[in-house]
């Protein structure tokens, strides 16, 4: 019998909490971890509309990317994400900074989405461990087009100079410019990006790309289902979208 805590123990092997950001809040959140898994629902985040479906596919476990429990919580009242999970024997494993960096990860995933080559770990000066990668599309808006068709959604960035070598960085990386410009980089693809950054990018001649959160890291629910499925045979794990922040 495949209990939670079988899936949240190789999950922690593969991307250990210790790697994770000390701002952050990844591991077996909510919930019993002895209790027998069955299906599992795999997301980005946990929000009621992903409790509802878990619920109504009779998964008795979520894997997220983003912490159901980030802050601390001074209340868990009926109606809240938290309370809704426990009522319904919903458990929550979640992986964020630590499976961003490690191996098959977020970063991993987005680089192979953009078909990036020769990817390597670069470690930016804080610590955190990024991607770099060859780039074979070296006009920066003919590049604009190709992540928008690989990863959907919509893509703001501003035009450097020729790009082959880019710094890449799922999520929030718009704090990575300054390592991207120190390592001699052509461009740097993220999100989260703020208005001075792109002006400090196009000051310094390089590309930089914002391809939006969600989808810079939607990337890795797939291959997230695949490894777990290759692991745990018997489990059904079920990727789910919850993209709840439109655009037109």
């Amino acid at each position: 019998m495949i209990k939670n805590k079988d899936i949240y123990d190789f999950l922690c092997e593969k991307y250990p909490l210790n790697t994770a950001c000390d701002f952050d809040n990844p591991g077996f959140l909510v919930g019993d971890e002895d209790i027998k898994a069955d299906r599992v629902l795999v997301t980005l985040d946990c929000d009621l509309k992903a409790v509802q479906s878990a619920k109504a596919l009779g998964c008795n476990l979520i894997i997220t990317h983003h912490p159901v429990i980030f802050d601390p919580l001074k209340t868990v009242t009926k109606g809240s994400v938290v309370f809704e999970l426990i009522e319904n024997g919903i458990s929550v494993i979640s992986m964020h900074t630590n499976l961003d960096i490690g191996e098959c990860g977020v970063n991993d995933c987005l680089c192979k989405a953009l078909h990036l080559k020769n990817v390597e770990i670069f470690e930016a000066a804080d610590g955190f461990k990024l991607r770099k990668g060859v780039s074979d599309e070296s006009d920066p808006d003919r590049l604009a087009e190709s992540i928008k068709k690989q990863l959907g959604g919509t893509v703001r960035y501003v035009a450097g100079r020729p790009i082959k070598n880019a710094l890449v960085c799922s999520g929030s990386g718009g704090d990575f410019l300054a390592d991207a410009i120190k390592g001699g980089f052509d461009a740097l693809i993220t999100s989260d990006v703020k208005h001075n950054v792109f002006l400090d990018a196009l000051n310094a001649g390089i590309s930089l790309f914002d391809a939006g959160h969600y989808h810079t890291e939607n990337v890795v629910i797939d291959p997230l289902c695949d490894m777990l499925k290759a692991r745990f045979n018997d489990i059904e794990f079920i990727p789910f979208e919850n993209q709840y922040i439109k655009g037109i």
